[in-house]
């Protein structure tokens, strides 16, 4: 059903709710263009004798991971089972790390993770909770349910982010894309949340903004679908083929 609304109602049905989290849960506006961030970020390196251009940096920055995501999808298409949908998904602290190693500077694991997250800071112009979120939240842990995470994101960003938003305690699991090599759509990441928490797909609803990589990709496993059109989700999109929409997503009630 299609309801025109700012407001989102969740049905109580079902026994599971697994959310997408940016553009669903959580509000967030980010500017990884900003030339004054590049120019931070330089001088953080140069404290470690990396020394970059702010250009240069962000060149280097966008070429290493188009490197690593061609060659992660390359070998996430060895598998014929899956090589028609194989979805890449890197992790930043390689490409952080490996920023490092091009100036000549071998540092540990732990300062390419620091630096991953000040850049998450600088590019950052707002995070928040859509309202109704934790009211929304608690209400399904009250009823009982199950509630899981399937979020195409980065550990290093995600779960600092959840932390410090304080919804954390919600879930009865988080999967995030950059822990497993891949993301949604990709039915392989779905059938991982599915195996491990032994999900049954006929009384689960899987919640999101984008029609492609929520729906789509909920659908493929047999999750019933609620869509939310969000000031995120892609431009023009619309996922009609959801069981519940709300084409004006604001805030959650209920």
């Amino acid at each position: 059903m299609i309801k025109t609304s700012e407001t989102a109602l969740l049905p109580l049905n079902y026994k599971t709710y697994v959310f997408d989290l940016y553009g669903t849960l959580v509000d967030i506006n980010t500017d990884e263009e900003n030339i004054d961030v590049w120019e931070k970020l330089s001088l953080f390196y140069g404290y470690y004798k990396a020394n970059y251009t702010k250009e240069e940096l962000k060149l280097s920055y966008k070429e290493i991971i188009k490197n690593k995501e061609a060659n992660l999808k390359s070998t996430l298409e060895q598998d014929p089972k899956y090589s028609h949908e194989a979805s890449p998904e890197i992790e930043l602290t390689e490409v952080f790390l490996e920023l490092y190693l091009r100036k000549g500077i071998k540092v540990d694991t732990s300062l390419a993770v620091n630096t991953g997250q000040l850049f998450r800071i600088l590019t950052t112009k707002y995070l928040k909770l859509y309202d109704g979120t934790v009211n929304m939240l608690r209400k399904l842990k009250e009823e009982g349910k199950e509630i899981y995470l399937l979020s195409n994101a980065q550990r290093i960003f995600t779960e600092y982010e959840m932390n410090a938003l304080d919804i954390t305690k919600y879930f009865d699991g988080i999967l995030i894309s950059s822990d497993y090599k891949t993301k949604k759509p990709d039915k392989r990441f779905f059938d991982i949340l599915l195996t491990k928490y032994s999900i049954n797909p006929s009384s689960t609803l899987f919640i999101g903004n984008d029609s492609i990589s929520d729906i789509f990709g909920a659908k493929s496993v047999g999750f019933s679908t609620y869509y939310v059109k969000s000031n995120i989700s892609p431009q023009g999109d619309m996922a009609i083929d959801a069981d519940y929409i709300v084409d004006d997503f604001k805030k959650w009630t209920i």
